[in-house]
């Protein structure tokens, strides 16, 4: 028994590298952007910490919406019906992170919850945060988009097609 419960365990944190790797580099990305265009403003930079907790909620997020019956609504569909479905939903759940995250910075310099939300609102430069909406679509687009692509056509056929063939024999050496 205790060794079922331990492969369990070990097959979910090892299906959650992979999109949780995905959203850290690519967040470190979007934090850098936002640094960018934040620099001079007195808006801190967030942390690689910060950037990690996010993808980690967001690599578990993706794991506990795949477990949803209504999430593969297209199987029988062209791939861009079941990629346009789960971009959707997960880009439900990264904007809700993301206005959290804003929403936290706000949060700190408050008395409550409600206030900060209301200073939000009240100061939020909502340029900036639709630019970084549009960067978080696109990520998590592509995210869905490979996944769906390596759910079809297969995790040991996908690394050989983009790593190559991994048993293969090395190269002879070149004779002049």
């Amino acid at each position: 028994m205790a060794k079922s419960v331990w492969e369990k365990v070990k097959e979910e944190f090892l299906k959650l590298i992979p999109p949780t790797v995905f959203f850290f580099i690519t967040l470190h990305i979007v934090a850098l952007i936002r640094s960018l265009m934040t620099r001079g403003s007195g808006i801190a930079p967030s942390s690689s910490a910060s950037v990690l907790i996010a993808a980690l909620i967001l690599g578990k997020a993706v794991l506990l919406a795949d477990l949803l019956p209504a999430i593969n609504r297209f199987p029988e569909k062209p791939l861009i019906y079941n990629v346009t479905w789960k971009t959707i939903i997960y880009l439900v759940v990264a904007t809700a992170l993301h206005y959290l995250e804003v929403l936290f910075d706000f949060w700190r310099k408050a008395d409550s919850i409600a206030a900060a939300n209301q200073e939000l609102i009240a100061h939020i430069v909502w340029p900036r945060f639709l630019a970084i909406e549009i960067l978080i679509c696109f990520i998590v687009a592509l995210y869905v988009t490979m996944s769906e692509l390596v759910r079809l056509i297969g995790v040991d056929r996908f690394r050989r097609m983009f790593f190559g063939p991994l048993d293969r024999p090395p190269a002879k050496p070149a004779t002049s």
